[in-house]
């Protein structure tokens, strides 16, 4: 049976408790942190005789001790809050594909490719090697399949993090100075900052507590973006995930609420993908895995989600890998990113043809 919408709410109730506790416990360790940061300081100055160099490196040290902790701290809030109907949200599942269809008497769409980006995504227009890898992606493409791209994977309101309503002006000046500010390493603070931030939704994600609640907000983002794409249930199309890096977490994690939600068959795609296996991918067509042999990242994530070991038999993932629903595709040489990565000259043509394979492959199969 699929994942249904009062069985999504319950699980929502059952849930607020524990967020509310949550909260509660997050907000008095701000407290405490900021009280305690002056001490901490002093207490550093009476151990050792610190040079210019040492003040500056305990200021960056707290400046990410607390910055970090407090960007994950609002992610959970935020989704509090949306669920408590303190912002406004997104409408009913039931609402949504009625609601927003603007397409109708066009080209019957059988395929809508959704592309969802790595944790290196700032807002919706990608760096310029995702878009080529995207445009090429687009151009090979057949005639009835249509690619999804530009969507906020790490937000869950259709709105990037510049426009955030409660934390808008803190994501505009970090963008900002990543961008323009004329000292190189503030550049790099500022990047790792938004980095974290999405480091920090695909582990909750993952979270067995708290990531259905999360995956079931962006898979109701996503069913919103392909009503104004013109996706219709009735018309019998198919869903691809295809995911890279963190974005291949996050499409297993939206993988089942999204079949419940449009009532048709969904399919993951991701390379050089980093995820932990814990969702429910049962009732999915199909998962591939396209890999590189020079990929430290996507290779970490199998030691720091021990469930996708073989140690495991009974885990999520194992229980997926024996009903013969995973495939693997290996390009020898490709790294997680940079020259050797997937949006390089050098490989994106040979993922881009893996993807279209595996499509090609499935299709056949029915």
């Amino acid at each position: 049976m699929g994942t249904s919408a009062p069985h999504i709410q319950s699980q929502v109730h059952r849930h607020r408790a524990n967020w509310r506790g949550l909260v509660v416990v997050l907000v008095l360790a701000v407290v405490i942190a900021l009280v305690g940061v002056s001490r901490m300081e002093a207490l550093l100055r009476d151990l050792v005789s610190l040079s210019i160099l040492r003040q500056v490196g305990i200021g960056i040290g707290l400046f990410f001790l607390i910055l970090i902790p407090l960007t994950g701290i609002y992610s959970v809030v935020s989704q509090y809050a949306f669920w408590e109907g303190w912002l406004e949200g997104i409408p009913q599942p039931a609402e949504l594909l009625q609601a927003n269809a603007r397409h109708e008497g066009g080209q019957q769409v059988r395929r809508f490719v959704i592309y969802l980006d790595g944790i290196h995504q700032q807002e919706k227009d990608h760096p310029p090697r995702v878009s080529a890898f995207l445009e090429e992606l687009k151009q090979r493409l057949a005639d009835d399949h249509r690619l999804v791209r530009d969507l906020e994977t790490y937000t869950f309101l259709p709105v990037a993090l510049a426009d955030d309503s409660g934390s808008a002006w803190f994501w505009r000046r970090l963008f900002h100075w990543q961008e323009h500010h004329p000292n190189g390493f503030v550049q790099l603070l500022a990047a790792v900052l938004v980095q974290a931030n999405n480091v920090i939704k695909v582990g909750i994600s993952s979270d067995r507590r708290y990531g259905p609640i999360r995956n079931y907000e962006l898979a109701l983002k996503i069913t919103l973006r392909l009503a104004e794409e013109g996706f219709d249930p009735s018309q019998g199309s198919e869903l691809v995930l295809l995911g890279y890096s963190g974005g291949g977490e996050m499409a297993m994690g939206v993988a089942d609420y999204l079949r419940s939600i449009c009532k048709v068959p969904v399919q993951i795609i991701t390379f050089c993908g980093v995820f932990s296996g814990n969702q429910l991918l049962e009732r999915t067509k199909q998962v591939t895995l396209v890999v590189g042999t020079r990929d430290p990242v996507a290779a970490f994530g199998r030691i720091a989600y021990p469930g996708r070991l073989p140690l495991l038999p009974f885990s999520k993932w194992n229980k997926v890998c024996r009903q013969g629903l995973v495939q693997r595709e290996v390009i020898a040489g490709m790294n997680h990113n940079g020259n050797r990565g997937p949006f390089s000259e050098r490989y994106r043509g040979e993922v881009v043809g893996r993807v279209l394979d595996v499509l090609r492959q499935t299709e056949r199969a029915g």
